[in-house]
């Protein structure tokens, strides 16, 4: 079995090929094409977890589990987040074939599903970008977004200033990346607002939001947190990732559908049926779209396969 390391991941495929991956990815989702049973998450000490996550796809014929431990601490020690390990499996014999390091894969997934998402989401003259947090997932969205966006300006806030200082400054930021002190001047005049942040309370008020813009929220992964408020949540044209995870772990809605401040038929549905063109994403320029991303195993699993094959460890046939 070959093992991929993180630096292996990190430089081996870039945002555009993997926006263009998961673009057919998340497409066989919705048509059923893949399997994506949901992910099991069990708690650790304090706000730490596990999560375990299977897929299996039939075109490469191959299957795997993505074995993740979550620690939002972590960044203060200087390691990931994310620590883990995806394994890929051959579907036609059972046999492993890699494990791929599932912090670097994590990082790289996300925020080209945020990308795709954005890209059939928001409007076409987007130009102001907003990325809401300072750690691993905020540095890896404004590297995707500098790769694939066309953003004049991008603001970039964080709860400790000194962190989205740090942050640009190490990843040498070109001169219309700033840093912005204050959440709401951050998102007033934004064309699209990025939320990954690890709070467990909303940080996104919808009192902030305007006309036209496009939310993704990226960083709630679990039933137990939420990134946006309650008037946030009514005003947002919403669309998933995958719906069966939506239902079970999607915060902010399902705390709105408990509380009966929003209907069965909220989710508008997801992005997969909107890059298929069989849902319309936008419908005119002064909505409010929003992206829930909670990630599921295929887009792991097709980003793996495709760095096997870019490394040359497994056959490009």
């Amino acid at each position: 079995m070959h093992i991929v390391t993180a630096e292996e991941v990190e430089t081996t495929l870039g945002w555009s090929q993997a926006v263009d991956i998961l673009k057919t990815t998340m497409i066989d989702i919705s048509l059923g094409r893949i399997h994506a049973p949901l992910r099991t998450i069990m708690p650790i000490a304090g706000n730490n977890c596990m999560g375990m996550m299977p897929g299996g796809m039939n075109n490469p014929p191959v299957h795997g589990i993505k074995l993740l431990s979550l620690y939002p601490e972590n960044p203060k020690k200087g390691l990931s987040s994310h620590q883990g390990m995806m394994v890929i499996f051959d579907s036609k014999t059972g046999t492993p074939i890699a494990s791929l390091e599932a912090g670097a894969l994590t990082a790289l997934r996300t925020p080209t599903a945020t990308v795709l998402a954005t890209g059939v989401l928001a409007r076409e003259n987007a130009q102001i970008l907003t990325i809401l947090g300072a750690g691993e997932q905020a540095q890896k969205h404004l590297e995707a977004f500098l790769a694939c966006g066309k953003a004049k300006e991008i603001r970039l806030w964080a709860r400790r200033p000194e962190a989205a200082t740090a942050l640009l400054q190490q990843i040498s930021a070109p001169s219309h990346v700033q840093a912005v002190v204050d959440i709401r001047d951050a998102v007033t005049g934004a064309d699209i607002v990025t939320c990954v942040t690890a709070s467990p309370t909303p940080i996104l008020k919808g009192s902030w939001l305007e006309a036209g813009q496009h939310v993704n929220l990226v960083g709630s992964s679990v039933r137990k947190f939420r990134e946006i408020d309650s008037e946030g949540v009514a005003r947002l044209r919403y669309f998933v990732d995958y719906r069966e995870s939506a239902n079970a772990q999607a915060g902010e809605y399902l705390d709105e559908l408990e509380q009966g401040n929003i209907g069965e038929n909220y989710i508008i549905g997801e992005i997969g049926e909107v890059l298929n063109g069989d849902i319309q994403g936008r419908t005119d320029e002064n909505q409010i779209t929003a992206y829930k991303s909670l990630g599921v195993a295929p887009q792991d699993l097709a980003i793996s396969w495709a760095i096997l094959q870019k490394l040359g460890l497994v056959s490009n046939s």
